[in-house]
């Protein structure tokens, strides 16, 4: 079978498009024939390293690249009950879904219904659980309750936007451009502010009349975080979940007692992932609602396997606000 592989870290000059033999499913475990990948920033960072000591995302080289597919089950392993052959299937957080087929733990498939294409449930599964655990275990999102998103037009954030407006909370957003203000206001934002060098903080304080808002979310770090504590309010929570926009390295704890008690928490997908019963409601939230439309993910460009090396240079220079895909074998 054709993979996209990596034998060393690097830039995209590593990926490596191979052909190995297909993987055999063992005892509870399920051989999927992916149809299409998606493609993240945590695909970079496994191409460059950054989980190669990580005790929640152990990743080793050699290995093949991918970390969210979707596809048809091709063969289940002995004690495989939920699955069998055919059936249209999604996952993340398990490596190497840049192929053609992979093997994947029975308790971390999910089933993506009729309604759902394919190329959609593998842009959105992994963002979508993300969005999901965030709003509600994390945010404890619902009515009465306000957020702040940073890098509402991206994939994760036009999906808490969602669930927030699913929820009954009141969202607002930030993004980096004019052009994205409208993505995020349709997505469900009240507002939308430029994040540059804290711009945001005047008018969101502005628009909550001072008290600022109960949580805020940033994937972004060194470059918002520090103006998250202006905008929390009295003992809000700062989820920081990302740092696309560098690392968090110099912060006092007593900064966060100065501005006002706030709590701060830096939350991973994985360990909030944990039980059969838990990814089957993330999944059926998800699912249910790009079925119904309340959520929607904008999908970006969509690569083959041959062009994997250009897909990581959209990614790294940020062209793009939607979710990239990889063609895989595409059957929708």
């Amino acid at each position: 079978m054709k993979a996209i592989r990596i034998e060393q870290y690097g830039g995209p000059e590593v990926l490596r498009l191979q052909d190995i033999p297909a993987p055999e499913p063992g005892r509870g475990e399920v051989l999927v024939r992916i149809s299409n990948a998606g493609i993240n920033v945590m695909d970079i960072g496994t191409r460059k390293g950054v989980f190669a000591s990580s005790r929640t995302y152990s990743v080793k080289l050699p290995t093949t690249i991918g970390m969210e597919g979707a596809g048809t089950v091709e063969e289940v392993g002995d004690g495989v009950s939920r699955f069998r052959r055919g059936d249209r299937v999604a996952y993340c957080l398990v490596w190497s879904s840049h192929a053609e087929f992979a093997v994947v733990p029975e308790d971390w498939l999910v089933h993506v219904p009729a309604a759902i294409p394919l190329s959609l449930a593998a842009a959105a599964t992994f963002q979508g659980f993300t969005a999901h655990y965030l709003a509600t275990d994390v945010g404890q999102l619902g009515p009465g309750r306000s957020c702040l998103v940073h890098a509402a037009a991206g994939g994760v954030g036009q999906l808490l936007l969602g669930f927030a407006a699913r929820l009954g909370a009141t969202a607002f957003g930030t993004v980096r451009s004019e052009g994205q203000k409208q993505v995020a206001l349709e997505r469900g934002a009240r507002e939308v502010f430029l994040s540059d060098e804290g711009s945001f903080v005047a008018p969101l304080l502005e628009a909550t009349g001072g008290r600022g808002v109960d949580v805020v979310f940033d994937s972004v770090g060194s470059s918002t975080l520090r103006h998250d504590l202006k905008v929390a309010r009295c003992r809000g929570l700062i989820v920081n979940f990302g740092s696309s926009g560098g690392a968090v390295t110099d912060l006092n704890p007593a900064e966060l007692g100065e501005a006002g008690s706030l709590y701060l928490t830096r939350p991973r997908l994985k360990d909030h992932l944990v039980g059969v019963e838990t990814i089957e409601r993330r999944a059926e939230a998800l699912y249910a609602g790009l079925a119904e439309g309340s959520l929607r993910l904008r999908l970006g460009d969509r690569y083959g396997m041959d062009q994997i090396r250009e897909a990581h240079g959209a990614i790294e220079r940020r062209e793009a606000e939607g979710k990239l895909v990889l063609d895989i074998a595409p059957v929708d």
